[in-house]
């Protein structure tokens, strides 16, 4: 196969590899000039993270994007023409937000879009990550499948009732679509390093060097001070170690700045595990280059004795309605958990909710316990407004409206100690005051499963003729 660029800066070997990371979420927008002076230092990829699991299992269960399809647009379109007029690869993982298929042909689309509408042809490769659900029953039955840390044990029907099941990719299929002269590649679930680390790795440069600089570049200019996702930095990687630095002049990286978003997201500081392998920490130093740039070195990778891939799945639980709604009496705020266990006790009984599987009744009270619950150190403090969501789902969207609106009158009339007025207790920002939230999700899948190889579950496709899309091609 022939690339549509066969002439790259990297096709006869270099002794460094410059990645430019646009951004620390693709619809999170980017300062073109900053854009401008990373292509000026010549980079060998282009790379952007587009989605997590932060978004909660909604977003996977439901195929729905996390960031607007006008916002993926605006930030692909000047990574497509560098892609196009530069010869320099750009490979966005986890496309769409959480990496299904329906997520990574809604990005797709875009895509053919943006090269259509100028005219530009490319070779784009599309890599799945989605896992059939006999896979994962027969990793199951073969003991293959292990839960997350407290994550319960999966069984058959909980795999079978997921509409989508995907696996977080390591380094080999972007490898293989680069090897293959893909000029954009669109990847399904990415563990978070893998669009940043594959060039690298295919290039023959250290595996732990490449995922250190990966995990750090996905989160765009958030290891500069002042931190910021929606700004570009640039990472030179050699066989020694590599250097960051913001492109935003505004912007500095110092080593204790890199050093703390090294710890970013990790429930142990010296190691983080991955597809493959684990990202070994314990002997970085970070020392710095410049005033604005910092150099890693002692980064390194181990090999795990199996090759194992992280599974996400998320289950319908049920549907959702909301109120949202706010009280000022000081009387009823004194006495908020009283009124509010008397109003679901009440709820669940003349409604004939109680004790049925499939509702739930929540009251996040904001102003007092909405974030932290029973955690809140403040909790007994009498502020001097709350705001209450309500928050009731049922095993239809029917019974949820239901539930809600039963709970929203209960609470409105509800007759506490010291209540002087006759009115309602609450008030109502909005109109209608209750609000459908559609289907419930919870992640039912959070485990590792033994695979053959980082290949197995990640088939690539090519998309147009030959790969290539844009009218340019036709």
């Amino acid at each position: 196969m022939t690339a549509v660029h066969p002439e790259r800066p990297w096709a006869n070997g270099v002794e460094a590899v410059r990645i430019l990371a646009p951004l620390g979420m693709l619809g999170y927008g980017y300062p073109l000039a900053h854009f401008e002076a990373g292509l000026a230092r010549d980079p060998h990829l282009i790379a952007v993270d587009a989605g997590s699991t932060d978004g909660g299992p909604h977003k996977l269960g439901k195929g729905v994007g996390i960031v607007s399809e006008a916002a993926t647009r605006r930030d692909l379109e000047p990574m497509l023409r560098a892609a196009v007029e530069r010869g320099i690869p750009v490979v966005v993982g986890t496309a769409g937000g959480s990496g299904s298929r329906l997520h990574v042909e809604w990005a797709r689309r875009i895509v053919a879009g943006i090269l259509s509408d100028h005219g530009w042809a490319a070779r784009v490769a599309v890599i799945d990550a989605d896992v059939p659900p006999d896979r994962v029953v027969a990793a199951l039955a073969e003991g293959d499948l292990r839960p997350l840390r407290a994550v319960p044990e999966a069984d058959e029907a909980t795999i079978r009732a997921c509409p989508a099941i995907v696996a977080q990719m390591g380094v080999e299929p972007i490898v293989a679509a680069l090897e293959q002269g893909a000029d954009i590649v669109l990847c399904g679930r990415s563990y978070d390093p893998t669009m940043f680390a594959a060039l690298p790795i295919m290039l023959g440069f250290p595996a732990g060097l490449a995922f250190h600089m990966g995990k750090i570049l996905e989160c765009g200019a958030q290891c500069a001070i002042p931190g910021a996702a929606s700004d570009c930095m640039i990472g030179t990687l050699d066989h020694e170690g590599f250097v960051l630095e913001p492109l935003g002049p505004e912007r500095r990286c110092t080593p204790t700045s890199v050093a703390a978003h090294t710890l970013y997201e990790k429930s142990d500081p010296a190691r983080l595990p991955g597809p493959g392998g684990d990202l070994v920490l314990d002997q970085c130093r970070f020392e710095a280059v410049s005033d604005r740039a910092v150099r890693v070195t002692g980064s390194r990778f181990e090999p795990s004795d199996e090759y194992r891939v992280k599974l996400e799945g998320s289950a319908p639980e049920g549907y959702r309605a909301i109120c949202i709604a706010g009280l000022r009496d000081p009387q009823m705020i004194a006495r908020l958990d009283e009124c509010l266990d008397a109003v679901r006790k009440a709820t669940q009984e003349f409604g004939g909710f109680a004790g049925e599987a499939g509702f739930g009744l929540n009251f996040l009270c904001y102003g007092r316990d909405a974030v932290l619950g029973e955690s809140e150190p403040l909790r007994d403090a009498v502020p001097h407004e709350v705001g209450v969501v309500i928050d009731a789902v049922g095993p239809t969207q029917t019974d949820a409206d239901a539930l809600c609106s039963l709970a929203r009158s209960s609470l409105l009339h509800y007759h506490y100690t010291g209540r002087k007025a006759t009115g309602g207790n609450l008030a109502f920002p909005f109109a209608p005051s209750d609000f459908q939230g559609g289907p419930v999700f919870r992640f039912a899948l959070y485990h590792t499963m033994k695979v053959r190889d980082g290949l197995e579950l990640f088939p690539i496709r090519w998309i147009g003729e030959e790969g290539k899309v844009g009218r340019a091609a036709e």
